[in-house]
């Protein structure tokens, strides 16, 4: 086991690792498979990205050149420093557990839907609507309880519906940071 396996990464090994794009773009990948991927697809995927279109329009030369690149210089950096797993036999790619110790550097701040706070609102509001209701207050007097209950309930089915379309189709944009390309 090498001092890189059992040491915590300094913050400068840190900021090396992530100074080039192109290891940001390996790591960034690799969370978002969640699985080991092949060399060679790892390569296309960070060719595409670096020049902004998909894998199918490369030429073969955008896609030597990345593919060279990561063999030879990122895949073994990152390798040696135990934050990714990378079989020269299968040419397969993953992260090791090791990669969590970058994931506060890498983590984007991405403002997502606060939905605890939606739901938690929803529910006051319902029970707000409720309690009015019960005890006959003003307007609400002419509302009968079971109305009332079936708005609720209709509030947070909506919501809930609301929420997974959110999560099922809204893709998280790449970080800039992340796609900044000064070599």
């Amino acid at each position: 086991m090498s001092q890189s396996d059992t040491s915590a990464l300094s913050q400068d090994v840190v900021f090396d690792l992530l100074s080039s794009p192109r290891r940001r773009f390996v790591l960034y990948y690799l969370r978002q498979e969640n699985e080991p991927v092949e060399l060679r697809e790892l390569a296309d995927e960070v060719a595409a990205w670096e020049n902004d279109m998909d894998v199918e329009e490369l030429t073969s030369q955008q896609r030597k050149r990345v593919y060279v690149s990561l063999y030879q210089t990122h895949v073994p950096k990152l390798d040696e420093a135990g934050i990714i797993e990378y079989d020269q036999d299968s040419g397969m790619v993953s992260l090791a557990d090791r990669a969590d110790d970058l994931g506060s550097y890498l983590s984007s701040e991405e403002e997502t839907l606060p939905w605890q706070m939606y739901y938690l609102a929803v529910a006051v509001a319902g029970a707000i609507l409720y309690s009015l209701v019960a005890f006959d207050v003003a307007f609400f007097a002419a509302v009968p309880e079971f109305v009332a209950g079936i708005a609720i309930i209709i509030a947070f089915g909506l919501s809930a519906v609301a929420h997974y379309l959110y999560n099922r189709y809204h893709e998280p944009e790449i970080d800039a940071d992340l796609v900044s390309t000064n070599r």
